[in-house]
């Protein structure tokens, strides 16, 4: 059975910085992908960034230049690293993988950004 663990999350001020990690753990095996979405209240769970297993990244035009995804792919784990952030990146961040054909979701990490 495989498990996404998230951590990093928290409260912070806008214009802080947080980064945010994602294991997985059990039988995963060709990952190919690995992302991080965020869900505001009300709203659908959207991009982020997201990684390829040939290093290859894309980001939401609202994360561009303000956060960096990494992996380490022998530890199964993606980083995100989040600077300058807004009252607007509130929300739930959740890392998906997918590896053989499958998608595997985390549990979520708060991220909340006061003013």
């Amino acid at each position: 059975q495989v498990q996404l663990v998230e951590s990093g999350g928290g409260l912070v001020q806008a214009g802080g910085s947080l980064r945010l990690s994602c294991t997985a753990s059990g039988s995963i095996y060709s990952i190919t992908s690995m992302g991080w979405y965020r869900q505001a209240p009300g709203n659908q769970r959207d991009l982020v960034a997201r990684i390829t297993r040939g290093g290859s990244t894309n980001y939401a035009d609202s994360a561009k230049g303000r956060f960096t995804i990494s992996s380490d792919g022998a530890k199964n784990t993606v980083y995100l690293q989040m600077n300058s952030l807004k009252v607007e990146d509130t929300g739930v961040y959740y890392c998906r993988f997918i590896a053989s054909g499958y998608q595997y979701w985390g549990q979520g990490t708060q991220v909340t950004v006061s003013s």
